[in-house]
């Protein structure tokens, strides 16, 4: 066994498990990033993963396993760079234990991430968002459930993760409603409720009938959903809307345009983006910047304030006879 396999063993227990305490997903996301690095490796050099060096795994080899990643997988320059951020990480923990492959380590992390296009958020408006919570079909168990399950996520905007996450002791109705969940980097959050969401909340826990610690959204067995159930009935209640409201078709919701939702929801009420940042659980207040950018109505409204300079229409003339002849020429 090479260098390599204690090393990345290392990686996962000691440093993610043991020392930053790193979430199922970030584990789950890092597994995924070295399983494909080590098979290209592998596949490059002839060697089976476990006969790897770190020297193996040199600058040239990691840039090329970013270029498949682009060209061969099709996968986007956001999903190239967290790959890149993964193997970052396992190298800088390498420099701590092997100073003698310094030199290749440190070629590996001059790579630098990619630029990608910023594209504007994408959220639902208020024709769309009640087209989309009448299509579930409320005369059977699953639609009134997903009912309630998309009327949550579109007014409290929590992530997929933390939706499919909530238990049934998570839900306070009485004085001051809210929602409690721990969200993105174990932070603990609680998020207020409408009293139209604490409505439809109070007629699904008196259908649910669940113990406290099971699942708020279960599925027919009784267990949590899974993100691509989420996925799934979105996107068939997607389709069944654009009925009603043509503006849906083309457009591609995910559970995460359910979250852009809520948060572009609250900048046009006029609540601040420091506020928004604390409802979403945002780790800093420049992530809540991208709603300003997407909302053209609150630069419209900055425009009716602003005074429009004084310009006078109609084309230039020259002042002089002699220049108005050499504009003629």
């Amino acid at each position: 066994m090479s260098s390599l396999a204690p090393t990345l063993q290392a990686f996962f227990t000691q440093r993610l498990v043991g020392q930053r305490q790193a979430s199922p997903h970030t584990i789950a996301a890092y597994r995924d990033t070295f399983r494909l690095l080590l098979g290209f490796a592998s596949h490059k050099t002839g060697r089976s993963p476990a006969q790897l060096n770190l020297d193996d795994l040199d600058a040239p080899l990691i840039g090329a396993f970013l270029d498949n990643l682009e060209t061969q997988r099709g996968n986007a320059v956001s999903t190239r760079n967290v790959r890149l951020a993964a193997v970052h990480s396992l190298f800088r923990f390498a420099a701590l234990l092997h100073p003698e492959h310094a030199a290749v380590i440190q070629r590996v992390l001059a790579i630098p991430p990619k630029r990608t296009d910023q594209a504007l958020v994408s959220f639902l408006t208020g024709p769309e968002i009640d087209a989309l919570l009448a299509s579930p079909d409320r005369t059977g168990w699953i639609g009134r459930r997903d009912r309630t399950l998309l009327a949550v996520a579109i007014q409290t905007g929590l992530r997929v993760s933390e939706l499919i996450g909530l238990s049934c002791q998570d839900v306070s109705l009485r004085t001051g409603a809210h929602l409690r969940c721990q969200g993105k980097g174990r932070k603990e959050r609680c998020t207020p409720l409408t009293a139209a969401t604490v409505a439809v909340l109070r007629v699904w826990l008196q259908e649910r009938q669940g113990e406290p610690t099971d699942p708020l959204f279960p599925t027919s067995r009784g267990g949590p959903l899974s993100r691509d159930a989420v996925e799934r009935l979105l996107a068939k209640y997607a389709a069944l809307a654009e009925h009603a409201c043509p503006s849906l078709h083309g457009k591609r919701l995910s559970p995460h345009v359910l979250r852009h939702t809520s948060a572009m929801q609250l900048l046009q009420a006029g609540v601040d983006t420091t506020v928004i940042a604390l409802w979403l659980g945002h780790e800093t207040i420049r992530t809540t910047q991208i709603y300003l950018h997407a909302d053209l109505r609150l630069k419209e409204r900055a425009l009716a304030r602003t005074a429009p300079p004084r310009l006078a229409p109609g084309r230039y003339r020259p002042p002089d006879s002699l220049l108005a002849f050499l504009e003629r020429l």
